[in-house]
């Protein structure tokens, strides 16, 4: 039986350190790389469903997860699956 490699897209919230004079000037300079990442602080959020392997260039996948009761016929991405590749 052959094995997969999948990606599923997740959503982590990470704490960081910003030296600043104020939340906003703190936020920009996160927002520009600044902030260093406090350890130990990635926390699983959730399942990021929003985002997948596109629907229409995977149609075989597609249609295999619709019989299979996984997609819907209206759904344009297959739920947060980034790729899935056979490694053995």
């Amino acid at each position: 039986m052959p094995v997969y490699r999948l990606e599923q897209y997740e959503i982590h919230c990470q704490a960081y350190n910003v030296t600043a004079n104020n939340e906003a000037d703190a936020i920009a300079r996160l927002l520009m790389g600044e902030g260093d990442p406090i350890d130990n602080s990635l926390e699983f959020i959730e399942i990021a469903d929003d985002h997948g392997m596109s629907v229409n260039e995977n149609r075989d996948l597609a249609d295999q997860l619709f019989d299979r009761g996984v997609i819907h016929s209206s759904d344009e991405i297959i739920p947060s699956i980034r790729c899935c590749d056979e490694v053995e």
